[in-house]
């Protein structure tokens, strides 16, 4: 069954959409719309046709699909808008700015009977799919600590409507959407009990551009989840730790290391003399005492998820994005903010 979209949005999103759907089959893209005069150009230049109004893009029966890919503010009115016209919706993340109106954007689709989903694509993360493979094992012995971070050093972009909070900005609601979904589903059916939040200010006063988040388990497992923009050393993008060993990926799309120990004897240490003193306690374990391996690549296709997508409509699979999960992660991330700004913990889900 083919299958048409239409694309809200044609900017760096809307864009990246443009190209992975020229890679499905059964799926091509109807037109777009979009505000910016060079983006217009754009899509023309590409032999898509440029909608004048919204209307007229919800109005075009080819199309079953719409895509939202504007900036978040816009998402929740133009998502109900597309499902209020008789088409299934993908938006782009964060579903909404707030879990209020991603409930409304659910009643929204539970009235008129259409799909509903995010486009949660860092669940197709190779270096994501490494760890929550990992964990599931006992390689590592006892989880008693998981840390995803992602840096980077040139702030936000002063010319990008992320810097401004009545448009959905900061790095919350950009990349703790990525990184808090991932954390929920390595441990799916497990709460939150415990959430405590810093959200850093260095190059922008309008919205937190990083922050440090710790999570705490139900099972007593704490996860550190952090994002910097003012970072120029990055600290790994995964860092786990297991009674017996660690794990370690150092950025996205790169093959990770797992050190664990052969022994806990007297003899795997020797100590080490610093400048100021001798130390056993910090001294590394000798090294025919532990042992490396090579944590390896995953294979993983993001064209599994408009894949999906389209047998949703079909009937014929169940979403691999469920909107439950989008509004929990929403109410984590209002945590989130709540924490940083009171400076307490927030006890999420005790």
């Amino acid at each position: 069954m083919e299958h048409k979209i239409a694309i809200i949005g044609f900017g760096g999103m809307g864009h990246w959409h443009y190209d992975l759907i020229q890679k499905i089959d059964d799926l091509s893209i109807s037109g777009i719309y979009d505000i910016d005069e060079k983006q217009q150009k754009d899509a023309e230049d590409k032999g898509l046709r440029v909608y004048k109004d919204l209307d007229e893009l919800l109005d075009d029966q080819r199309s079953d699909l719409v895509l939202v890919a504007t900036p978040n503010d816009l998402h929740k009115k133009l998502s109900i808008l597309s499902l209020e016209s008789g088409k299934n919706v993908v938006c782009e993340k964060p579903a909404a700015i707030s879990s209020v109106e991603v409930q409304e954007m659910i009643d929204a689709a539970n009235c008129t009977g259409k799909f509903l989903t995010i486009h949660q694509n860092r669940r197709w993360d190779q270096d994501y799919k490494m760890v929550r493979d990992l964990i599931k094992t006992d390689k590592l012995g006892g989880l008693w600590r998981i840390e995803s971070r992602v840096h980077g050093s040139i702030g936000i972009p002063a010319d990008h409507w992320r810097q401004f909070q009545e448009h959905g900005g900061g790095m919350v609601l950009d990349w703790g959407v990525h990184l808090f979904d991932q954390i929920t589903q390595m441990f799916r059916g497990e709460k939150i009990k415990k959430v405590y939040a810093a959200l850093t200010h260095v190059t922008n006063l309008m919205v937190d551009d990083g922050f440090t988040v710790e999570l705490t388990m139900e099972s007593g497992v704490v996860a550190l989840v952090e994002a910097g923009t003012s970072n120029f050393i990055s600290l790994p993008r995964w860092y786990v730790l297991g009674s017996e060993g660690t794990a370690e990926i150092k950025n996205f799309a790169q093959k990770g290391e797992i050190v664990c120990a052969r022994g806990n004897g007297a003899d795997d240490v020797m100590p080490v003399l610093t400048a100021a003193g001798p130390t056993k306690t910090m001294a590394p374990r000798r090294e025919e005492n532990i042992h490396r391996e090579e944590l390896p690549l995953i294979e993983s296709d993001i064209r599994e998820f408009y894949q999906n997508v389209m047998r949703v409509i079909e009937g014929k699979e169940e979403s691999l994005i469920k909107m439950t999960e989008v509004k929990r992660v929403m109410q984590l991330m209002e945590a989130v903010f709540e924490s940083g700004e009171t400076g307490e913990p927030v006890y999420f889900e005790s």
